[in-house]
């Protein structure tokens, strides 16, 4: 871990923010630290976003640091057109404009999705370029059956149209595979994104490597494809709180200076 002026050396936040959004702070570095131990990490790229309660402002990870960097008073606090409203002390990094786009966008249309997650893996890029996206395949695939939408690569610039374009095609899902280019979940908290991101994960990596390999490909019965999304569905929110709940118990003991 690094402990430069961008990193954990960074002024706390602690007594200058409410107590929600400093509850808030500490839920979304424990996620960029989660994505971190899970592999889901592409440098300094990639963001997660998460709603300040009570406002029209969104934190995000500085444009920079490395997701183990993250604590809970490094994080930007920006408005939903990309304005930086709260700045760390010593972390004057800013922020990176195809994230705060992406964020803000789906932010604005979509006000159940509390916090989002953008991820470039490679199973998750692997995927998003295939042509039959996402299969029935596993447990883990059929969360996401008819609960998930798709969104045509356009390029890295992001404008006005583009936006409007993504928000349209995440739809009301909380899942959207971004044609080749990756993931991106939403969820009504932080627990329930990261549990939608890493079982996404686990159903795109265990795709390709079925398709990887030389054996044929058994799909399960259509008779029950919908009525196991719908019960998944149902469990996600208590199973996701209780993953978390465990997920910050390890956090706590071997990496408590996410919460700084």
């Amino acid at each position: 871990m690094l402990s430069h002026e961008a990193g954990e050396g960074s002024k706390s936040l602690r007594g200058q923010v409410s107590d929600a959004e400093w509850a808030v702070r500490k839920d979304l570095a424990a996620c960029y630290r989660l994505l971190n131990r899970f592999g889901m990490t592409d440098l300094i790229f990639n963001h997660i976003s998460a709603i300040v309660p009570d406002s029209n402002h969104i934190l995000i990870n500085a444009y920079g640091l490395l997701y183990d960097e993250i604590t809970a008073s490094n994080l930007y606090k920006i408005d939903l057109n990309g304005q930086v409203v709260l700045e760390p002390a010593n972390c004057k990094m800013g922020v990176n404009y195809g994230g705060q786009s992406i964020h803000t966008a789906i932010h604005r249309s979509r006000k159940d999705a509390f916090c989002i997650i953008h991820t470039h893996t490679r199973a998750g890029m692997a995927l998003s370029a295939m042509d039959q996206g996402l299969l029935p395949l596993t447990q883990h695939a059929l969360r996401f059956y008819n609960q998930i939408g798709y969104h045509d690569y356009g390029g890295v610039d992001f404008g006005t149209q583009a936006e409007a374009q993504l928000a349209v095609d995440l739809g009301g899902h909380d899942a959207l595979i971004m044609r080749n280019h990756g993931l991106l979940v939403c969820g009504p908290t932080i627990a329930e994104a990261f549990d939608n991101m890493y079982t996404l994960e686990i159903a795109c990596k265990v795709q390709v490597d079925v398709m990887q390999s030389s054996v044929g490909m058994k799909l399960p019965a259509e008779s029950v494809w919908e009525k196991t999304a719908i019960g998944l569905q149902r469990h996600k929110p208590v199973r996701a709180e209780k993953v978390w709940a465990a997920l910050i118990r390890k956090l706590d003991l071997e990496e408590p200076s996410y919460s700084t």
